[in-house]
């Protein structure tokens, strides 16, 4: 996706270096977040064919019909570009010693404007196990608690039910639909628009929101309405997680 102007400002974050962020599930199971590399070739290659059917519906696509296919090669080349441009920290998540997909913080804005998109997707044998939205929290925290950011948007395609449920989790806001909003399975696709701001953390970390959330603690009333705001859409046909939220979850 391209970098959103920024209202006021267009300075971006800069480069803080290979950032690794680690923490722990509410089950207590690790999660690393850490840069992809070159390394990382034959492991990203084969979750991504192991888990073809489970992503595909959900992955980006060009709307070129003649745009080139990238190799891993390129891929990280990019991500490399965008993390020493401060447009974007694309992290690999990494489970129990094993690549189990990305996070990716993007679109990075910082003057007045100070927000950003998390996309995202794992493999399937994870699912289930917190750990995307373990991986969204610690991903968040590092963009506002470092980075200085005051908004984290994700948008999802209505049918994605396995990503809607990551950003309930976390109690994030539905903010409504955005029409034909990106390039998927070759058509353009309704999102559904989630984000949470400084204001609505209250002090509060993503990490510690992700506990609460999920232990039976008390919500708050715009928390307790979100599955009323996405009802509608989330019941028609449709697809959701990644450079919002195209990828699965």
């Amino acid at each position: 996706m391209e970098m959103a102007a920024a209202p006021g400002g267009s300075d971006t974050a800069g480069n803080s270096g290979d950032p690794q962020v680690e923490g722990v599930t509410p089950q207590g199971t690790p999660v690393i977040l850490r840069p992809l590399g070159l390394e990382d070739g034959p492991a990203f290659q084969a979750v991504r064919r192991a888990n073809l059917a489970w992503l595909e519906p959900w992955d980006a696509t060009s709307p070129d019909p003649d745009a080139p296919t990238r190799s891993f090669a390129d891929l990280v080349t990019q991500y490399d570009a965008d993390a020493a441009a401060g447009r974007a920290l694309p992290f690999a998540i990494e489970v129990e010693g094993r690549l189990v997909g990305q996070m990716t913080i993007g679109s990075i804005v910082l003057g007045s404007f100070r927000s950003c998109f998390a996309g995202y997707w794992v493999s399937r044998a994870v699912a289930g196990r917190m750990v995307t939205p373990t991986a969204l929290a610690l991903a968040a925290d590092h963009a506002v608690g470092t980075l200085g950011l005051h908004r984290i948007e994700v948008n999802i395609r209505p049918e994605n039910t396995a990503s809607l449920a990551v950003v309930r989790k976390l109690g994030f806001r539905a903010e409504g639909l955005r029409p034909h909003y990106l390039h998927i399975a070759g058509a353009w696709r309704d999102h559904l628009s989630f984000a949470l701001t400084t204001e609505d953390l209250a002090g509060e970390t993503f990490v510690d929101r992700l506990a609460r959330m999920t232990s039976g603690g008390s919500r708050s009333e715009a928390e307790s309405q979100w599955p009323q705001q996405s009802h509608v859409r989330h019941t028609e046909g449709g697809p959701a997680s990644g450079e919002g939220a195209h990828l699965r979850s």
